[in-house]
């Protein structure tokens, strides 16, 4: 039960990547008191939830409504989490400021905290651990990511800017390596139902 959990705990964990969305949740709320700070916490844990536990139970009806299989969503997630790890890579200059009645929902909530990484891979938990197991560990991972924003400004002294910066650099290429896995994996199974409605 433990391996289990931690099979599926791991994935999310890596595709939330707390820690990597911690500098950009930073550097949308530089400017707001310690109260606004709380209130857009909670409403980024309360948007992440919602829309992670309704693709949950809904991902896969929808997929088979619009006639999309997994393999389809990975190839398109990846790409999608491809491109926003190279934008922020790449990116120079300060960050736009952005509304603080709606930062936590978009785009903090998601898609940096429950995005497409974060989606496709709790469909793909579901599929191989469980519903039970899967809600478990998104839970969890959503109430580490709840911490590491609440103490966002700790961690932050203690790394130092240049120390949050590459960190933030690292995270983002580990984003975008887990985004081309996303697109290889997701080609992989496009080539193997291919081959086998060709061979049935």
């Amino acid at each position: 039960m433990i391996k289990s959990f931690l099979l599926s705990f791991i994935p999310i964990f890596v595709a939330m990547d707390a820690i990597g969305v911690m500098p950009m949740y930073l550097a949308f709320t530089e400017h707001l008191k310690k109260r606004e700070k709380r209130r857009i916490i909670t409403q980024s844990m309360i948007t992440a939830f919602l829309i992670g536990i309704i693709f949950l139970f809904l991902g896969t009806w929808i997929f088979k409504v619009l006639g999309v299989m997994v393999s389809d969503f990975k190839i398109a997630g990846g790409s999608v989490l491809l491109a926003i790890a190279l934008r922020d890579i790449l990116q120079r200059g300060p960050q736009p400021r952005l509304s603080a009645q709606t930062m936590g929902a978009v785009p903090i909530g998601t898609p940096l905290v429950t995005g497409p990484a974060v989606l496709t891979t709790i469909v793909m938990m579901v599929d191989t651990h469980g519903l039970l197991l899967t809600v478990s560990s998104f839970i969890a991972n959503l109430a580490i990511t709840w911490v590491v924003f609440l103490y966002a400004d700790n961690i932050s002294n203690i790394l130092g800017r240049a120390g949050s910066k590459a960190v933030s650099k690292i995270a983002h290429l580990l984003l975008a390596a887990i985004a081309v896995m996303m697109i290889r994996k997701g080609l992989v199974d496009s080539i193997a139902y291919f081959l086998a409605q060709k061979t049935a």
